[in-house]
């Protein structure tokens, strides 16, 4: 009865039946390992820059799911703790990394903030995830030596695992008082469509 009812339609309807796509494209996972700056502190939570990022790529229609696993005050040694749990469990394309700046603030050694950075690529990598990290800087009444090495590292992290590396995720930013909140730490509403500005040529290489 089926052969014979599948006789009765026309083939060309079949043919453009098969055609018609069902099922909407599978999304990939973008996992935003960060720190204060991407938890929005200060700033609505649906208006911050990774909440702008969600929106832009649907916008674009590039379909991928953003997953925000920041959190204030974290370190390089707190990422380092949790990022196996998420690799796992959300088996992210592509990580970006925006670590580090909790580290300087406390005045950390070079040496071990660099030790983390490495472990939490190798990790994304190994994960087969891409990897873009978003290099920082911090105030320069740390000294000139520390805080240019802590901002070194990450260039040469970038080199070292031939990973994407956002210069200075605040660049335009931070030195502007009417974008940052009055802590002169963490920047305001304002200031978030421009810290995407920063993500998105780094972040369309990798998508």
């Amino acid at each position: 009865m089926f052969t014979h009812c599948l006789k009765t339609i026309p083939l060309v309807l079949i043919v453009a039946f098969l055609l018609i796509p069902h099922t909407r494209a599978a999304e990939s996972n973008i996992l935003i390992l960060g720190d204060s700056i991407s938890a929005a502190y200060g700033v609505e939570t649906q208006k911050g820059w990774v909440q702008l990022l969600q929106k832009q790529l649907s916008q674009d229609k590039k379909h991928y799911q953003v997953i925000n696993a920041s959190i204030s005050g974290e370190t390089t040694a707190g990422g380092l703790k949790r990022l196996p749990q998420l690799l796992e469990k959300y088996s992210p394309s592509i990580v970006v990394i925006e670590l580090g700046g909790n580290d300087g603030l406390r005045g950390f050694p070079i040496a071990q903030f660099r030790s983390n950075l490495k472990q939490l690529i190798q990790l994304s990598q190994g994960a087969n995830a891409k990897v873009l990290l978003a290099g920082m800087r911090i105030p320069p009444n740390y000294g000139k030596r520390y805080t240019q090495m802590f901002y070194d590292s990450y260039q040469l992290s970038a080199e070292q695992y031939s990973v994407s590396v956002i210069p200075f995720l605040l660049e335009g930013i931070a030195t502007s008082p009417d974008l940052m909140q009055p802590d002169r730490i963490h920047p305001n509403t304002q200031a978030q469509a421009l810290i995407l500005q920063n993500v998105m040529p780094h972040l369309k290489e990798l998508l």
